[in-house]
């Protein structure tokens, strides 16, 4: 694929190579990671509009970054226009450079509050939600699927309706939210919402190599590509498709995010998130399994530490 600056709105990307967001993985640290491999932009967690509005301190979590992340950009959840223009002009969500909003999540939970996929059904709300975050004076990006069931396909309108309220990119899973995360992605979707908007247009689902996303952009004609569960496994990914060298190996990547994320959280989040992350990194790896299984008997950062540097060295 064609690596190349984007703009999205005022602000520019230094490629058009992304880091989808991931509940419980895009964390600061991952996040960092992501930008020292190449990524163009990495979008924190998913975070609710509600639970900024009644100050939930996990959800605070969510927003920690500092002046060493250079493009900060924070997904929103919500389906109340209201409070998502309040959580966009907030505070809290002031220092950050884009505000994705999630149209696009299939959890059953979020479908049935209204929020997430379920807005794709809401074509009226959803454009009311963009328009109101778009008084937070920032760039606004959609994140969306391609509709909610196998006979309802709506990229193309759904795309339109986002530029129209003025939406400045949108990235488009090429699934439904029915198939969930399994299954081809409908290139044609995809194609069709890049054919009728003039915003970029990011493709996203499926991408599981440098041949899957050079296939995902020749099929689609899409600006750039997203990358998510694949990013987890493999963050190298972004270094292969920006063309930079990369020479650290997992172990020392893991070594520099256990260090990271001890030094702004604290050590129960840590060894969480270090545990689902390392997991990520013994996928398909020959002799991990008895790693695996070690990994979640050690209490301590420390302990992990001396795990991973046992497993990673062989």
């Amino acid at each position: 694929m064609e690596i190349k600056p984007l703009k999205v709105g005022g602000l520019y990307l230094p490629n058009n190579v992304l880091m989808a967001p991931m509940a419980g993985y895009t964390c600061y640290p991952f996040r960092m990671l992501c930008q020292e491999m190449g990524a163009g932009i990495s979008f924190t967690e998913m975070v609710s509009a509600n639970g900024l509005k009644y100050k939930d301190k996990a959800t605070n979590r969510l927003l920690f970054t500092t002046e060493e992340e250079k493009i900060k950009a924070v997904q929103l959840l919500g389906g109340n226009p209201s409070v998502m223009e309040r959580a966009a002009c907030s505070e809290e969500l002031s220092g950050f450079d884009l505000i994705d909003i999630n149209m696009g999540c299939p959890v059953p939970n979020i479908f049935k509050s209204g929020e997430g996929s379920a807005l794709l059904m809401d074509l009226k709300r959803a454009s009311k939600i963009i328009r109101q975050c778009k008084r937070s004076g920032r760039p606004v990006s959609v994140k969306c699927r391609i509709g909610v069931g196998e006979k309802h396909h709506i990229a193309a309108e759904f795309a339109k309706m986002c530029e129209d309220s003025g939406a400045d990119m949108i990235s488009v899973h090429g699934r439904t939210r029915s198939m969930m995360y399994d299954g081809m992605p409908i290139y044609e979707q995809i194609a069709e919402a890049k054919a009728v908007v003039r915003i970029p247009v990011i493709a996203n689902g499926g991408i599981f190599s440098v041949e899957d996303a050079d296939k995902m952009m020749k099929e689609t004609g899409a600006d750039g590509v997203m990358i998510g569960r694949y990013g987890l496994e493999h963050p190298y990914i972004f270094a292969e498709l920006a063309k930079k060298p990369v020479h650290k190996k997992k172990g020392e990547i893991l070594a520099e995010q256990l260090k990271l994320v001890t030094r702004y959280y604290d050590e129960v989040y840590a060894i969480e998130y270090i545990r689902k992350l390392a997991s990520y990194f013994m996928k398909k790896q020959p002799g991990m399994k008895k790693y695996k299984q070690k990994m979640y008997e050690c209490g301590t950062c420390d302990e992990l530490q001396m795990l991973f540097v046992e497993a990673f060295s062989e």
